[in-house]
């Protein structure tokens, strides 16, 4: 955190103290004028504007009507009202002082009321949930794309519990995947050749690829399940570029020898050349036929390999610059025409000739933690093997009652293959269990319990949520064993849990899971620039985009001591030789990722990093609107309201007179019904005109020519003339930003909608986080120990069978 930032928070909570020598009834008293300055002259009884009439009101009104009350805070701590254009109480601090007082009177109510924690419906796992769980429990690596269906998102978050349903349809595809995952973790030693292509995503195919051998360029490396010992054929796809074969024209490439190498968990296996004197004068004479015989040197490579996941990769061995390795650009504007050959892709076909499973598999280490000597073995053995895997799947102990059904499946799959079959269809029935697929909560409330009032969750569901939330996955053993015997409730165990999960490497979920949805990085998958406008863009860069927000999250969430401000406001990023280009970085070479401090300080933080940059445009322009509706939304959590029915939202340019983007703003915002809204959301977009639509810097519009103008005010008069300076300001109201990032944690912690008897805990944990420089792990820890988090409510039905419990 800057010192400007720490000396604001410090004055921030310093001018709170002193108002808390007062009353929070006496202080909001105090206040209150301000509604019949600012207010009144919308929300009255004639007008009403928004269904809100605040005539009569008095200060005891608040207490006695939280939900409305939270509403008018939320748009005024936004900035959302008043409208812009009249006087506004932001610019001198009286809205945010009214606010405080609000807010002190609200929380105050809820004490007295004590803890309404709320209740998460029937919560089933996700598709990240599922695949990390199936990877962490049995070592299979699930491709829940192609095998699941996709989640539906609430809240800007994919694991909200009210949105995640089973219709018939989905339980046959978790029963199929179920079916195809067990097969695949206890192996096939008789398995059916099958084929199984990979394509190079990549469009630069010039540059070393990470896990491939050093001295080698371009090629692919992926993880390839290999479910028996037996040969495997390998056909490498080479050509010249991509959507082409292999061609003789231009014969750039063929004037000089390549070597093109296959490798198996980093042994080269293969080895063959292309190019040269012999293939130049081939191509030139036979043509067509030379090309065909040069391609056959790369199929049907057969080879020998052990069962089990391996990594396969295939590369050119790099020749030297001096021999002109370079790309040259061709007649087609945005298109790149190499001059060497590219490796397009691969498949793997088999097995042939399988000859079982000799060596141990990560899976079926993970599985098999005994095996029989004999048959009056095999049943004890499978109890251990498939009691443990349901403990862990189930997340709870394993009862007499599971087991019975787990076994009955392993004795049909024993009566028609044996041991191993019995095994595989016992991991079959665990995975599709309805006590897998959903983190049910094992016990319901205790006796004696009044309708609606909260209790304290068990430690086994405690254990649960505390897993899902620090890393997207059930309980580790650890975790699960001081749950069972209910030691995880202990106030000193559970911080020391807390402290040894987020220090765990799978609190990494933190960044991809969370803050990536939180940010909308996960949206980059399908932003799709037009390369026609934007040449410069290519998979490569979306790819870096990707990589270099997630290790600057996980620099400033995870490292130890950093405030969450300086998602704002760092001067540091991570970059590779693609990406320091597109941004103008220096003296950056290679694929690898390094951390950098940025000379500019535009790019500091959040608002200039590509990925945020461009999910906030549109494939063929950037947007303003788009923006500052970000920044609205997800940085000070003031989502604005969409626009009304029938309203024209569209700003590209059709006039045949040219207009800058500034101008057609300002014509948009000319009626007070549409300047009520953008008025506050186009500035702060305005201010970051100056990044295209793919984050790279500029000082025109493409397609007017007119000099970009990024100066603007936000909302309290606030003026800004570029990122920097919006970034300032943002990081001058941190309480603002910590609010909204907590309100989001705590949606995804809670796998709920957060209401609005959730803001009065809230906010204690923001003014708790303040004593720690609003670190992540505080904010962490806050929701972790928060009565939503800890406690539930009862539903109907449990309410009423508590009191006819009573009765």
């Amino acid at each position: 955190m800057s010192v400007t930032t720490k000396t604001s928070a410090l004055l921030a909570l310093a001018a709170l103290a002193a108002a808390c020598a007062r009353s929070p009834e006496e202080r909001l008293t105090a206040e209150w004028h301000l509604i019949d300055t600012y207010c009144l002259d919308c929300h009255n009884r004639d007008d009403e504007v928004g269904g809100l009439s605040l005539d009569g009101l008095t200060p005891e009104h608040v207490a006695e009507h939280p939900e409305l009350w939270e509403k008018v805070v939320a748009k005024l701590r936004g900035r959302l009202m008043p409208p812009p254009g009249g006087t506004s109480p932001h610019a001198d601090g009286r809205s945010d002082t009214f606010v405080a007082a609000v807010e002190a009177v609200l929380d105050s109510a809820a004490a007295a009321r004590g803890p309404y924690p709320g209740r998460v419906a029937l919560h089933r796992l996700n598709r990240v949930e599922y695949a990390t769980a199936i990877e962490e429990m049995l070592g299979v690596n699930v491709d829940v794309e192609r095998l699941l269906p996709p989640d539906v998102t609430s809240d800007g978050f994919d694991n909200v519990a009210q949105v995640l349903r089973v219709s018939p349809t989905y339980l046959d595809q978790y029963i199929a995947a179920a079916r195809a995952i067990s097969i695949e973790a206890v192996g096939d030693p008789f398995s059916d050749t099958v084929r199984t292509a990979y394509r190079n995503n990549l469009r630069n195919r010039t540059v070393h690829v990470d896990g491939l051998p050093l001295g080698t360029r371009g090629g692919m490396l992926v993880e390839h399940y290999f479910p028996a010992d037996g040969e495997y054929v390998f056909n490498l796809d080479v050509s010249s570029e991509p959507g082409a074969e292999l061609r003789a024209y231009p014969q750039g490439w063929l004037e000089y020898r390549h070597e093109v190498i296959l490798t198996i968990d980093g042994q080269r296996v293969f080895k063959g050349e292309l190019g040269g004197e012999e293939d130049l004068r081939a191509v030139d004479q036979l043509q067509i036929a030379a090309v065909e015989a040069i391609q056959e040197r790369f199929k049907n490579i057969r080879l020998p390999v052990k069962a089990g996941y391996r990594k396969i990769g295939a590369t050119f061995i790099a020749r030297s610059y001096a021999e002109s390795d370079f790309e040259l650009e061709s007649f087609a504007p945005g298109e790149l025409l190499p001059d060497v050959p590219q490796l397009l892709g691969m498949t793997v076909l088999g097995p042939y000739e399988p000859a079982g499973i000799g060596e141990p598999t990560r899976t079926r280490e993970r599985i098999f933690v005994c095996y029989p000597r004999n048959e009056s073995e095999e049943l004890p053995c499978a109890e251990r093997i498939l009691g443990r895997l349901a403990r862990l799947a189930f997340r709870r102990p394993v009862t007499e009652d599971d087991l019975v059904t787990i076994l009955r499946f392993y004795r049909a799959g024993w009566e028609n293959g044996g041991f191993e079959a019995g095994i595989q269809r016992g991991v079959f029935a665990i995975l599709a269990s309805t006590n897998f697929l959903y983190r049910t909560e094992p016990d319901g409330p205790p006796e004696g319990l009044a309708a609606g009032e909260a209790y304290s969750i068990t430690d086994l569901e405690l254990a649960s949520r505390l897993a899902f939330f620090l890393w997207g996955r059930g309980p580790d053993d650890e975790l699960l064993t001081l749950a069972e015997a209910n030691r995880l409730s202990d106030p000193e165990v559970y911080a020391e849990q807390l402290r040894r999960m987020l220090a765990d490497p799978r609190a990494k979920a933190l960044v991809t899971n969370f803050a990536f949805q939180w940010l909308t990085v996960r949206n980059l998958d399908i932003a799709s620039p037009d390369e026609r406008l934007y040449p410069n863009f290519d998979e490569d860069l979306r790819h870096a985009f990707e990589r270099e927000m997630e290790l600057f999250l996980e620099s400033i969430l995870l490292e130890e001591g950093r405030s969450v401000v300086e998602l704002l406001t760092a001067s540091h990023t991570f970059v590779n030789e693609r990406l320091a280009l597109h941004y103008g970085i220096p003296g950056v070479v290679g694929d690898r990722f390094r951390r950098v401090e940025l000379r500019d300080p535009n790019r500091w933080g959040l608002l200039g990093k590509g990925s945020v940059l461009m999910t906030t445009s549109y494939p063929d322009r950037t947007s303003p609107v788009l923006r500052g509706a970000w920044i609205m939304e997800h940085l000070l959590g003031s989502p604005p309201a969409p626009p009304p029915p029938g309203v024209e939202t569209n700003l590209a340019q059709t006039d045949l007179v040219p207009r800058s983007v500034r101008e057609r703003l300002e014509q948009h915002r000319s009626l007070s019904s549409c300047n009520n809204c953008h008025g506050i959301i186009d500035p702060p977009g305005q201010a970051l005109e100056n990044f295209n639509a793919i984050g790279e810097w500029r000082t025109h519009e493409r397609d007017t020519g007119v000099a970009i103008d990024p100066s603007g005010e936000l909302a309290g008069g606030i003026p800004i003339a570029s990122p920097a300076e919006l970034r300032e300001a943002l990081a001058a109201r941190p309480e603002q930003f910590v609010q909204t990032l907590a309100k989001n944690l705590m949606t995804y912690a809670l796998g709920r909608t957060v209401e609005y008897y959730d803001m009065p805990a809230i906010r204690e944990i923001v003014r708790e986080a303040a004593k720690d420089d609003y670190s992540f792990a505080s904010l962490v820890m806050g929701v972790a120990n928060s009565a939503a988090f800890r406690m539930r409510v009862p539903d109907a039905d449990e309410a009423n069978l508590v009191a006819g419990t009573r009765e």
